[in-house]
């Protein structure tokens, strides 16, 4: 594993960066993986909802013989293509039907009836139907998930980089506490000398030894903890081959950073912008806000009375090679015409619903409102706290 970058004029072979870290988490990150399938579901929830605009073939044969007796004999069979433009239905059909007890409305000459027509709801459905209701909530939401999968991100990264500064601490508190006891033996040993000299009371001696024996167990504390921080981080290394890697105990946190100048107002204003625009918590509101004005627009289109209109042109033509007698053949004078009404007395279902979406209205709204204040608060706390800072910078 390859952890380092080399500086002019500085050794830093076992040098292991942050932004080493945050390459090998990007790239390899079970977890960062994972947040990536929350926009490939999101996507595929789309090509599902595009299924209910596939056209679909579908055909029928039903037939009776008993006792000699042709009763019927039926074939059906229907292409339906729907519209998006006022929720239609654009029908094929051709149907042929023929036996001794046939239900006249369904006889058709022996070459069978074809019929071309339409379904449009002129009155529920016409505006926005359900299928279409579905198809608009899932194209939002791939973009829900998408600021999902950033959060998702952010959160992991910000738990790693935490790992990180605290494997970054434990590494010098152990440097420390090694020169510690490096300082207190060569007073222990200086001491010693005295005494045997006579400079120095043996009590001196004894108290030199106490600080040894301290330090020395100090220093055993400090190196479990260096090693459990260590451990901790290495859970988050990965290679492409999504095997786990350890980090050597010989590897080192990167170099104290250089001192940085305080951040001005105009990065505060715009960090207060980007927030306002682009962090994934408002994202996820606001895309909820247009889920529900979508479901709003259909749960008010439901309150409208059906009234469904379809028609077909009839026809027993199969070519225009050959005769067909003009009575048979595609015109205004061969159809089928339907009519469908119907309208609830109280509506309490439907304006049941649509008072349920505008108080998740008001709700996302407020939750909007508090959000906004909230991640605007952090931005400018963190500000205020690094100017507060002295001048080393600190990645948090």
């Amino acid at each position: 594993m390859q952890y380092s970058y080399a500086q002019p004029g500085e050794d830093t072979a076992d040098y292991f960066f942050l932004r080493d870290l945050q390459e090998i988490v990007f790239r390899n990150h079970p977890v960062v993986k994972q947040a990536a399938l929350l926009s490939e579901s999101a996507r595929a929830n789309v090509m599902q909802s595009l299924g209910y605009f596939d056209p679909s073939l579908k055909a029928g044969f039903d037939q009776k013989v008993f006792g000699g007796t042709d009763y019927y004999n039926r074939w059906t069979s229907e292409l339906k293509v729907p519209i998006w433009v006022a929720g239609a239905d654009l029908k094929v059909t051709h149907d042929r039907g023929a036996g001794d007890y046939l239900n006249p409305e369904k006889y058709t000459p022996s070459v069978g009836v074809s019929g071309i027509g339409i379904s449009i709801p002129l009155g529920q459905g016409f505006f926005i139907d359900s299928r279409r209701n579905t198809l608009m909530q899932a194209k939002v939401m791939v973009n829900y998930a998408e600021a999902e999968r950033v959060k998702e991100i952010n959160a992991i990264w910000y738990g790693i980089a935490k790992d990180y500064w605290n494997w970054y601490f434990a590494y010098h508190q152990f440097q420390l506490i090694s020169e510690g006891v490096e300082l207190a033996q060569t007073r222990f040993k200086a001491i010693s000398r005295q005494t045997l000299l006579g400079d120095k009371a043996t009590i001196d001696s004894v108290e030199a030894a106490i600080t040894v024996q301290d330090r020395l167990i100090q220093y055993d504390k400090m190196k479990m903890d260096l090693q459990n921080a260590r451990l901790t981080l290495s859970n988050h290394l990965w290679n492409d081959k999504q095997q786990p890697l350890e980090l050597p105990e010989t590897a080192r946190p990167q170099p104290t950073a250089q001192l940085q100048e305080k951040p001005s107002q105009q990065v505060l204003d715009t960090l207060l912008i980007f927030a306002n625009e682009h962090h994934p918590e408002i994202l996820k509101l606001r895309t909820k806000g247009e889920q529900l004005a979508i479901e709003r627009a259909y749960r008010a289109e439901m309150l409208k009375p059906k009234l469904n209109v379809g028609g077909s042109l009839l026809t027993t033509r199969r070519d225009f090679s050959g005769y067909v007698p003009p009575y048979y053949d595609l015109g205004m004078d061969n159809y089928k015409v339907g009519i469908e009404f119907a309208l609830p007395i109280f509506l309490r279902a439907e304006r049941g619903k649509l008072k349920e979406v505008k108080i998740k209205q008001l709700e996302q709204q407020y939750d909007l409102q508090q959000s906004n204040r909230e991640i605007r608060t952090a931005v400018m706390a963190s500000y205020n706290h690094r100017m507060l800072m002295p001048g080393s910078c600190r990645c948090r």
